[in-house]
């Protein structure tokens, strides 16, 4: 009786060696590859972004497609904060011997995406000018392999936690010509 429970200890024990924790080990390395695309995905969105002046509906699908790829769903805002230049004083943002100072308005995702989509879902161009500032910040919203198997064995993770993340911003080095 003695050693035939221990057998099946054993037996479940090598079980845990030779499948749970080589699956652990392989659905952490998904998920750092998914880390690492969608931040490469949304540096080269914003930089993309900033560089150009210029954000469309167009740009906005192809970077959200562009992370789905990962196999997981993703929470993305955006956030434009609009230069509004002293308006007692006609400069520009170069010019270093202006009097008083700058004030941002800032426009989040909902407000953004209803500016770059037209009345028929066609793309509209988001003109921004230099000076501005575009920042995005990516959160998944599914939960992964790696997070569900953390939760089974060590309940690490609540229900609002993520693992993939991926946040980048930038002042805006040119100004964009809208349609």
């Amino acid at each position: 009786m003695g050693d035939t429970l221990i057998t099946i200890i054993a037996i479940a024990l090598a079980a845990i060696l030779m499948f749970v924790f080589p699956l652990m080990t392989m659905s952490d390395r998904t998920d750092d590859i998914s880390q690492l695309a969608v931040e490469t995905a949304t540096t080269e969105f914003v930089d993309d972004v900033r560089t150009t002046g210029k954000l469309t509906l167009d740009k906005y699908s192809k970077f959200v497609e562009q992370i789905s790829a990962t196999g997981n769903s993703y929470d993305v805002e955006m956030e434009v904060q609009v230069l509004d230049e002293n308006p007692g004083k006609k400069t520009t943002q170069a010019n270093s011997t202006k009097i008083g100072e700058n004030v941002y308005y800032t426009t989040y995702t909902s407000q953004i995406l209803d500016m770059i989509t037209g009345t028929n879902g066609q793309s509209k161009t988001l003109a921004l000018k230099e000076g501005d500032i575009f920042s995005v910040n990516v959160k998944n919203t599914n939960s992964t392999l790696s997070q569900q198997l953390k939760n089974f064995f060590y309940a690490v993770s609540g229900n609002d936690t993520y693992t993939i993340a991926a946040e980048h911003s930038g002042m805006v080095s040119a100004n964009g010509t809208g349609n």
